[in-house]
């Protein structure tokens, strides 16, 4: 037997958390993961944006997010770009790192659309609207885990599920 997530999440409830930082940036991934949302019959009213400062505190209201059991995946997006010193890899790191410590830690879905990338150009082009947004590319995830753990019969949030 082969069980897959879906590409329809009617009914799921997602949180978004998003990076001010680079905000014409994280403006564009926040646009594609929208986007992945509304094609995937996902409700507008069961979609909740968390704006933080930046890349360092996405992790921390993840955590909240997925703990409140209230969703059913979390969304992560933000925008790191390196600069001439060593901040980009201590943020990068510990952003990553904490991102997947909520997804293992909590057993929620937590989607990862944070770029770090070396230059504006690459940012500007990963945040552009279309397929190759990864705003978009991290709610597909994210649409794709939810459904998988409900079929799974683990689903979280709302449905009754731990989190």
């Amino acid at each position: 037997m082969d069980i897959r997530g879906s590409v329809v999440a009617t009914g799921c409830r997602f949180a978004i958390v998003v990076s001010r930082f680079n905000v014409e940036i994280t403006s564009g991934l926040l646009s594609g993961a929208r986007s992945a949302l509304l094609e995937a019959a996902v409700n507008e009213e069961d979609v909740t944006v968390i704006h933080v400062p930046g890349a360092f505190e996405i992790p921390v209201a993840a955590l909240h997010a997925a703990q409140a059991g209230r969703f059913d995946a979390v969304i992560c997006l933000g925008c790191l770009i390196k600069g001439d010193t060593m901040h980009f890899e201590y943020i990068a790191e510990a952003a990553s790192q904490g991102i997947m410590n909520v997804s293992v830690s909590t057993g929620v879905p937590v989607a990862f659309g944070v770029l770090t990338t070396m230059t504006d150009e690459q940012a500007v082009v990963r945040s552009a609207p279309g397929e190759g947004n990864k705003g978009r590319e991290a709610a597909l995830a994210a649409i794709e885990m939810a459904t998988l753990f409900k079929r799974l019969g683990g689903g979280h949030a709302h449905t009754g599920g731990a989190a």
